[in-house]
């Protein structure tokens, strides 16, 4: 069976445009990198809202064969997914500061100054536990939210008019499949592949945290495609 089509060819190729240019000129990566220095909300947003977005039409491609569906609504959930992006970053910096702070407070003393120093086990160690307790605390609330979302967004034709319509918050929250938003979703994902995975993103400098968490948003779209695949079985 020819499991590749034309439209992942497509797809690799847009990737390349997008990343090459980054990769091989060196005067282009420099600009990169002033720039989310200087403006880290604005890239945090062009981030997630591209590449999120790209996982969850990977996603749609590993359950449906197709990388789009009339009603998907991709611009309403670039935008999600861009506001969600400033979130994140906010997470970043108030879990990476808050964090070792506690740790400080706790009887680690200067966790903060371990986080900025070189590679440790006593860093590995602050990194994982600024990932659990961002992932424990501030994840449930982004995922959930996302969900309630992107009903929202099927729901209304996957317009951005529709988009903008009010969200029946109460009554989507209420029918949310709970069995797979805790059981999968919450039970599995957060402590078997995103507390390790931040870890890592919290052993990253700070300019390129974001672009990592953005890339898992890519695994993001699998991970969701596979949490669909156990509701329906």
């Amino acid at each position: 069976m020819n499991f590749v089509k034309k439209q992942d060819i497509y797809l690799v190729l847009l990737m390349a445009v997008l990343f090459l240019p980054f990769i091989v000129s060196r005067q282009l990566f420099s600009w990169y990198l002033e720039f989310n220095h200087a403006h880290g909300l604005v890239t945090s947003f062009v981030k997630f809202a591209i590449l999120a977005t790209l996982g969850e039409l990977i996603g749609l491609r590993i359950k449906t064969g197709a990388y789009y569906m009339k009603g998907f609504g991709i611009l309403p959930r670039m935008l999600v997914w861009g506001l969600l992006g400033i979130t994140i970053k906010m997470a970043f910096v108030i879990f990476a500061v808050g964090t070792p702070a506690f740790m400080d407070y706790c009887g680690f003393h200067q966790a903060g100054q371990v986080l900025k120093g070189t590679l440790t086990i006593q860093k590995v160690a602050v990194a994982f536990c600024v990932s659990a307790a961002m992932n424990l605390i501030y994840a449930p609330v982004m995922m959930t939210f996302h969900k309630i979302t992107d009903t929202h967004i099927l729901s209304n034709g996957g317009t951005l008019i529709g988009f903008f319509k009010p969200i029946q918050f109460r009554k989507i929250f209420i029918n949310l499949n709970w069995d797979v938003q805790w059981n999968f979703v919450f039970k599995k994902t957060i402590p078997f592949f995103w507390i390790p995975a931040h870890t890592i993103t919290f052993l990253l400098p700070t300019d390129f945290q974001v672009l990592f968490a953005a890339l898992l948003g890519i695994a993001l779209g699998a991970i969701l495609a596979v949490a669909d695949r156990t509701k329906k079985d």
